[in-house]
């Protein structure tokens, strides 16, 4: 193809543009080879291979130029950086609606890894790297480095719609097929507890499912997240939220108001000192959802011997179903959820 010939291009809404991509990916129609442009203040053009059938957009068309520089390296270079220093850039970055995260710390020049992104990703408006998670209501650390500098955003994923201000809250972009999954493992109408519900994460999808789901949030922050999230994913009537401490909520003993579940997700990764309370809320055969960080060396042998310890402690019995690992958590040390059922 000439560099100069028209090539087609759908204009969708800004905060859409995630989900089109995903939406032309599965038609088969989605261009990978060409950017995606600014169009006006409040739209992009998304570049296509042909006029989409099934995907919703504003109308067709045509971009001219050369298709994009393929990679962050290739923008790298465009702006002088040598091999070495290209070797220091980051190898993976998340985009989170028009927000950019991205670890730069061993970067020699991270403002221009901003830059770069800016440029690799048209859909987004603002880059920001990313720090440590710390305190009690695991806040983030971020910095912007690059672009507007807005840090709240709205992230879709799987069909499900995540607001977020990530000065404020945390997001794991890692735990995207394990956010997808736990919508897949619900029934409808079953009772579920989140006992560390954030924003959503895992709230949303089963809620989605039909589930009916407890969520508890400390995060002031957080929480009005959750608030809002629930209401933008319709599913208030399947949402009973909390902001409090989750042993709180679930050692109410007042049978009018006593909290029990069929399932339970502890996504925290300090859940085991939380175990005993989960499994006085849980009812037999019930399952239990426990994220962990864990040397590798005592994977996944410690999070299954911690649930058997607490479960043996009142009386109860284990059958583990499922273990599996998230993502690397650092060094040394994995992400990892086992399933367990409690009789």
């Amino acid at each position: 193809m000439d560099e100069t010939e028209e090539r087609l291009a759908v204009v969708v809404d800004k905060p859409r543009t995630e989900a089109v991509i995903d939406e032309l990916a599965a038609e088969g129609v989605y261009d990978a080879d060409r950017s995606v442009r600014e169009y006006d203040a409040g739209s992009v053009s998304v570049p296509v291979t042909a006029v989409p059938e099934t995907v919703e957009y504003d109308e067709v068309v045509h971009q001219v130029g050369e298709p994009r520089l393929r990679d962050l390296a290739d923008h790298l270079r465009e702006r002088g950086w040598t091999d070495e220093e290209i070797d220091r850039a980051p190898a993976s970055w998340a985009v989170l609606g028009t927000v950019v995260l991205v670890d730069a710390s061993d970067a020699p020049r991270p403002e221009e890894v901003g830059e770069a992104l800016l440029a690799l990703h048209g859909s987004a408006d603002t880059v920001l790297a990313r720090g440590g998670i710390s305190g009690a209501h695991r806040e983030p650390d971020v910095r912007v480095l690059a672009g507007e500098g807005d840090t709240e955003t709205v992230h879709r994923e799987h069909g499900t719609e995540y607001a977020m201000d990530l000065a404020e809250v945390m997001f794991s972009p890692g735990n995207k097929a394990e956010r997808a999954r736990m919508g897949e493992v619900v029934s409808e109408g079953e009772r579920v507890v989140d006992m560390f519900a954030g924003i959503g994460y895992f709230t949303l999808p089963m809620a989605r499912a039909g589930a009916e789901v407890t969520a508890v949030e400390r995060n002031p922050a957080s929480f009005e997240f959750l608030l809002e999230n629930v209401r933008r994913n319709d599913v208030v009537d399947r949402v009973q939220p909390y902001r409090a401490d989750c042993r709180d909520v679930l050692a109410r003993e007042d049978p009018a108001t006593d909290v029990t579940a069929d399932r339970i997700v502890m996504g925290y990764y300090e859940a085991h000192e939380y175990l005993d309370s989960a499994l006085g809320a849980l009812e037999p055969g019930g399952v239990v959802h426990v994220h962990e960080a864990t040397p590798e060396s005592l994977v996944f042998d410690r999070p299954v011997d911690r649930v058997r310890a607490a479960a043996d402690a009142r009386g109860r019995t284990v059958d583990v179903l499922d273990r599996r690992r998230v993502k690397g958590y650092s060094e040394g040390v994995a992400h990892v959820v086992v399933d367990v059922r409690v009789e």
